[in-house]
C-alpha cells in the first residue's frame, strides 16, 4: 500500500481546513526548496523527522548485469536521506 501525492494532499487539505490546490502549492515549495538546495550543496534538516544531504560519488568501475561487461561509471553527485527519531518512533 502506497499514499500518492493526491491522497496525501487530499489528507493534509482535510486535516487543516486548506484547500487542495493551496496545499499542493505548499507541498511543490517544499520539494523544489529541498531541489534547490541540495543542488547548492546545502544540507537541508527537519530536526527529528528527516533530513537530505547531497554526497559526491567517485567514478568507478560497474558491470553491465546483462551482459557482465565492464562500464565506466563517470563520478556524480547522489542524495542521501536521514530518518529522524521522531519518524522512526511513529513507524514503531
Amino acid at each position: 500500500m502506497s499514499l500518492n501525492k493526491t491522497e496525501l494532499v487530499a489528507k493534509i487539505a482535510a486535516e487543516t481546513g486548506e484547500t487542495q490546490s493551496a496545499v499542493s502549492t505548499v507541498v511543490d515549495s517544499l520539494f523544489k526548496t529541498v531541489a534547490a538546495s541540495l543542488a547548492k550543496g546545502e544540507k537541508v534538516a527537519i530536526p527529528g523527522w528527516i533530513s537530505f544531504d547531497s554526497t559526491e560519488t567517485a567514478a568507478r568501475t560497474g558491470r553491465n548485469p546483462q551482459t557482465g561487461e565492464a562500464i565506466q561509471i563517470p563520478a556524480g553527485k547522489r542524495v542521501k536521506i536521514t530518518v529522524g527519531s521522531k519518524l522512526k518512533a511513529a513507524v514503531k
